[in-house]
């Protein structure tokens, strides 16, 4: 059974940073794209950043250029979301998810879904 598990979401203000973790398990994801989408309420999901195998990355929304960073460690199977400089604009949940082709949409696998609240 393939399950992304993610952890490090919180309640911070602004200007505070978080990381969180995102842990794969049930297969071998050589090969696949892992990346990070949010959800903030009352708004569509929207791609954060992605990172391949060889740990080239993917980017995203031009919101969080310079302040998040994405990196994976694939002998553990942990992909992970640095975010700096949060600010309330960043308050969603956050999602793991991976792909074998970027082509497809919806992603292959996704996780549950971590709550990150930035206050003002």
């Amino acid at each position: 059974q393939v399950q992304l598990v993610e952890s490090g979401g919180g309640l911070v203000q602004a200007g505070d940073s978080l990381r969180l973790s995102c842990a794969a398990s049930g297969r071998s994801f050589f090969g696949y794209v892992m990346g990070w989408f949010r959800q903030a309420p009352g708004k569509e999901r929207e791609f954060v950043l992605g990172v391949y195998w060889g740990g080239g990355v993917i980017d995203g929304t031009d919101s969080v250029k310079g302040r998040f960073t994405i990196s994976r460690d694939n002998a553990k199977n942990m992909v992970y979301l640095q975010m700096n400089s949060l600010k309330p604009d960043d308050t969603a949940v956050y999602y793991c998810a991976a792909t074998i082709s970027l082509r497809k949409d919806p992603w292959d696998y996704w996780g549950q879904g971590t709550q990150v609240t930035v206050s003002s």
